[in-house]
C-alpha cells in the first residue's frame, strides 16, 4: 500500500474515532478558540485605529509641513510664508476664485468627562478661513460656523456627547478670556474636535506659527505639480504628503504600541493553547497505543503515521479558528474603545479572520509534531503489551 493511500486510511480512522474521546478534543477546540479570539480582539484595535484615521482621508487633499518636521506637530510655517503658498500651482478655487488653502495650528486645552468628570486633554484645531470648502463632508448640525476675529469655536458632537461645557452657548474659559461655543457639527470620526479662528488662537496663545497647511487640489494628479513647484522654490522649506499619509502617520505610534501588546498576549495564549492541546493529543495517543502498534505491524509505516496524526492535530485547530475569529467578530466589531487616549470603533476584517486561521494552523502543527513523533516511534512489541 503506497504511503498516501496509507495516510488516508489513518485519517479516516483517527477522526472516526473522535466521538469516543470527545472531552480530548473538546480541549484543543476550546483552547485555539481562546487564543485566536485574543488575538483577532486585540488586533481589531490597531486596525480600527488606522481606519478610524484613514477614513476622512481624500486623494484630493494634501498636506504642507516644513521639510525638518518628523510630523505636523513639530512642523512650523510662518505667516509671511501664506501668500506664496496661495501662489502654488494645481490647487482648487472656491466660488469666488480665491485658492483652498486652510492653515492649522493644534494647542491643546483640557475638557472634563461626563462620565467620570475626570480632565482630558485634547488639541483645539486654529483654522484660517475657508474650513467648509476643505472640509465639504463637515455638516453643521446645530448653530453657525466661528467668525474671524471672535473668541467663537466650533465643537463636533462627539465632543458634546463625551465632554462638559461643548453644546451651543457654552463658554469655554482659554487663554484670552472666555470663548463661545457657536456651533456644533459632525464628521466621521470618533475623535473630539474643535476647531476656531486661527489668528485669533495663535495670539491668544502667543504663538506666531502654524502647523500645516491643507490644500484641496483640482485633482490627485495636481499632487505631482505642486511637488514639482515645491522643489523649484526651496526657499519655502516645506514638503508636500498626501492626506492618508499624514493620517497614517499619525497612528504609527499608537499601532505600534497596540500591536506589540496583541501579540505579545496572543503568543503567551498561544503557547498555553499549544501545551494544552499537546497534552491531549498524547493522552489520546496513548489510549490508542494499542491499535497503532497493530497497525503498524500489519505494515503501515511511521511517516504515514505521523502525517495522519498531525493532519488530525490541524484539522481540530480549524474549528477552533473558527469559532474564535466568529466570537471576536460578535463581540467586539465595532465596539467603540479609548485606549492610550485615542477613540476609535474596532475593526474585525476578513484579514485578521484569515491571520487567526493562520495562528491556529501553527498551534495544529506545533502541538501535533511531538505527539505524532511520539505515537510512531513507540516499540511495536512494547506498544502491544500496553493496557
Amino acid at each position: 500500500m503506497s504511503i498516501a493511500r496509507q495516510f488516508w486510511a489513518l485519517l479516516r480512522i483517527n477522526l472516526a474515532g473522535i466521538p469516543a474521546r470527545l472531552g480530548l478534543v473538546c480541549t484543543v477546540v476550546v483552547g485555539v478558540s481562546c487564543a485566536v479570539g485574543v488575538l483577532v480582539s486585540m488586533l481589531a484595535l490597531g486596525v480600527g485605529a488606522r481606519r478610524e484615521a484613514l477614513g476622512n482621508a481624500s486623494p484630493n487633499r494634501a498636506i504642507l509641513t516644513s521639510v525638518d518636521a518628523p510630523s505636523p506637530a513639530q512642523s512650523s510655517i510662518a505667516k509671511d510664508a501664506v501668500p506664496l503658498i496661495l501662489d502654488l500651482p494645481g490647487i482648487r478655487r472656491d466660488a469666488q476664485g480665491k485658492p483652498i488653502v486652510v492653515l492649522q495650528a493644534a494647542v491643546f486645552v483640557q475638557a472634563r468627562s461626563k462620565v467620570d468628570r475626570t480632565q482630558t486633554g485634547f488639541p483645539l484645531i486654529a483654522m484660517t478661513p475657508g474650513l467648509s470648502d476643505y472640509r465639504p463632508e463637515l455638516r453643521l448640525t446645530a448653530g453657525r460656523l466661528f467668525n474671524p476675529g471672535l473668541h467663537e469655536l466650533i465643537a463636533s458632537n462627539n465632543c458634546v456627547r463625551q465632554y462638559e461645557d461643548f453644546g451651543i452657548g457654552a463658554k469655554r474659559h482659554l487663554r484670552g478670556g472666555d470663548w463661545l461655543v457657536v456651533g456644533n457639527f459632525e464628521l466621521p470620526s470618533t475623535a473630539c474636535l474643535v476647531f476656531g479662528d486661527g489668528d485669533t488662537i495663535l495670539s491668544a496663545f502667543g504663538r506666531n506659527t502654524f502647523n500645516q497647511a491643507g490644500l484641496m487640489l483640482q485633482s490627485a494628479a495636481a499632487f505631482a505639480d505642486v511637488t514639482n513647484a515645491l522643489k523649484a522654490n526651496p526657499s519655502l522649506h516645506l514638503k508636500i504628503q498626501h492626506e492618508a499619509a499624514v493620517f497614517e502617520q499619525s497612528v504609527q505610534q499608537i499601532n505600534g504600541i497596540l500591536n506589540f501588546v496583541s501579540y505579545f498576549v496572543g503568543a503567551i495564549m498561544a503557547l498555553a493553547a499549544t501545551i494544552g492541546a499537546a497534552n491531549s493529543l498524547y493522552a489520546i495517543g496513548d489510549g490508542r497505543r494499542r491499535e497503532l502498534a497493530t497497525l503498524r505491524a500489519v505494515g503501515f509505516g511511521s511517516t504515514s503515521m505521523i502525517a495522519s496524526i498531525l493532519c488530525e492535530s490541524i484539522l481540530l485547530a480549524l474549528p477552533g479558528a473558527l469559532i474564535g475569529a466568529f466570537l471576536a467578530w460578535l463581540l467586539f466589531n465595532g465596539l467603540l474603545a479609548s485606549p492610550l487616549g485615542a477613540s476609535f470603533h474596532m475593526a474585525v476584517t476578513p484579514a485578521l479572520a484569515l491571520l487567526g486561521l493562520l495562528w491556529a494552523l501553527g498551534m495544529g502543527i506545533i502541538a501535533g509534531l511531538l505527539p505524532a513523533v511520539r505515537a510512531a516511534r513507540v516499540p511495536v512489541t512494547v506498544a502491544l503489551r500496553a493496557t
